[in-house]
């Protein structure tokens, strides 16, 4: 560790706009060639997949940017999305921010109630809608639907706002220690805070096809699958078909894919239901991975059946991936990899009164980004009080519990806090018990992870009924229907466990680490 630490990499300039750095470059060097592929139907010709060029991308954003801007959207006001997985919603988050306003994406598994949160607690004044997930959306903001969306993009386009790289960009909402999500406001320079992802995680070159399996309104996908990619010339391939594991291998081969991006979960659904030895994987140089943790087991399998390699890649919210392995950096099975080049990472002691020290290799602690480094967020939405809490001095801390061994390998903890994680997505587990207890069957609700066969893990439940003697005391499923009606599928629990009891303190706080223990002596009842 340097006598004073920060980031070692280069800053970005002064002046910098995301969706400029994304696309200005390949258009000014490779007009013509293709940027994104969006794919409906993995078994249709190829050429009749939708296609845009760089050329085409560009005009597009910078079009629905000075639509946008004619609108009466001035830079720094928000704009929420909810669209399902088209190019429509590309085009809509890298158009606001050419135009200096700031995009928030949201997951189409929201439900309209969460999705009203978000609306309200960003001050949103424009709202870009697919008929599909139509909403009515409160006094004050404007609706686009498509053929609104449609019309931004008729008029002449704008050059990119010469927006500073400490503006903001975007906004995304994540789950935190709270019952409610929380925004993560992101500035423009956080596209060139992903650099050092470039070579410390994918080694990725200009004639790379990246398929992505995530949908665009996905964090991962919107970084990894299209802003990266973009910043270097290559192309995306991304699906928006039927749900449906069999495709992934099928797009590989059709779509010549060198690299390939999703979460362990669905590569283990892949090797599960697909025989890949009859798919030619011949152009694919390596899988990528991020989200929940890679076991030793699944990347083993991936590397037999493959004889490709798997790189991890661990990171958050607040600053994207910055731990990771890579073409340069060998895997360590395990081990999510070692600090990207120029990141200022360290584990500093749990207890705050210990100071903020880092530790020295084999010392389990919390793990903490310099503040310096560009890719970090500008803070939390409206929420100073939380920023205090994940501040110590120049440290950023967001809760993972780890150490670095002697080779400069970080070995992951798990949380220091009670936040899950559900499919890729961090989950709350008071955003769960506070709708639970909304029932009125529920007298209690405790809600945790539980791990069910290695590396699986799901969200479960434990409800103290109100009348256990009631015919429906002991019912799983109104309850289960109950948290699909009012929380976006990946957050409802997928097993309901009912308990006389719940494990507390003295002081009557919950134990939610020991509810595990609790499942032994209790009635469980799946979803």
């Amino acid at each position: 560790m340097n006598d004073k630490p920060g980031y070692l990499g280069e800053q970005p300039p002064a002046q910098f706009n995301m969706a400029r750095y994304c696309l200005k470059a390949a258009v000014q060097a490779t007009p013509d060639k293709v940027a994104l592929i969006v794919v409906s139907d993995a078994h249709a010709p190829v050429d009749e997949a939708e296609q845009w060029t760089y050329r085409q991308l560009d005009e597009a954003v910078r079009r629905t940017a000075a639509g946008l801007r004619r609108l009466g959207v001035k830079p720094g006001e928000r704009i929420m999305i909810r669209m399902g997985n088209t190019s429509d919603y590309a085009l809509m988050f890298f158009g606001a921010i050419a135009a200096g306003i700031v995009a928030l994406p949201s997951s189409a598994q929201l439900t309209e109630e969460e999705a009203d949160f978000l609306l309200a607690d960003s001050g949103a004044q424009l709202l870009a809608l697919s008929d599909d997930l139509a909403i009515a959306p409160p006094f004050g903001v404007r609706v686009l639907g498509p053929a609104d969306i449609a019309t931004l993009r008729t008029g002449e386009p704008m050059d990119y706002a010469d927006t500073a790289a400490d503006d903001p960009a975007f906004l995304v909402y994540t789950s935190g220690t709270t019952g409610r999500p929380k925004g993560v406001l992101h500035a423009q320079r956080s596209a060139w805070g992903r650099r050092p992802m470039y070579q410390g995680w994918y080694g990725i070159r200009p004639d790379d096809v990246m398929l992505h399996a995530g949908a665009f309104n996905w964090t991962y996908t919107l970084g990894v699958g299209l802003t990266d990619p973009w910043a270097n010339g290559a192309t995306t391939v991304l699906y928006n078909g039927p749900r449906d594991v069999t495709v992934w291998p099928l797009l590989l081969e059709r779509f010549k894919a060198t690299l390939f991006a999703a979460v362990p979960g669905l590569y283990r659904q892949v090797l599960k239901y697909n025989d890949l030895r009859t798919f030619d994987l011949s152009r694919l140089r390596h899988g990528l991975t991020a989200g929940e943790a890679l076991s030793v087991a699944l990347l083993e399998q991936w590397r037999t059946v493959t004889g490709k390699e798997l790189y991890e890649a661990l990171g958050m919210s607040e600053c994207s991936t910055y731990i990771s392995s890579s073409p340069q950096v060998p895997v360590k099975p395990g081990s999510p990899g070692k600090a990207q080049a120029g990141r200022c990472i360290a584990v500093l002691p749990v207890d705050r009164e210990a100071g903020n020290e880092p530790l020295p290799p084999g010392e389990m602690g919390l793990l903490a980004v310099h503040r310096t480094d560009p890719g970090l967020m500008l803070g939390y939405w409206n929420r100073p009080d939380e920023e205090e809490l994940v501040y110590r001095g120049d440290w950023f801390i967001g809760g993972d519990l780890a150490h670095f061994d002697a080779d400069g390998y970080l070995i992951y903890h798990g949380r220091n806090d009670d936040v899950m994680n559900a499919m890729g997505y961090r989950v709350s587990p008071l955003e769960v018990e506070h709708c639970l207890s909304q029932h009125p069957a529920v007298a209690e609700v405790a809600v945790t992870e539980l791990q069910v066969r290695e590396s699986v893990s799901i969200i479960a439940a434990f409800v103290v009924p109100r009348d256990p003697d009631e015919p429906d005391g002991l019912d799983a499923a109104p309850l289960l229907a109950y948290a699909h009606h009012h929380l976006a599928a990946y957050k409802c629990p997928r097993e309901i466990i009912f308990t006389d009891a719940l494990p507390r303190t003295a002081n009557g706080k919950v134990l939610r680490r020991e509810l595990a223990q609790w499942r032994r002596s209790s009635s469980a009842q799946n979803y």
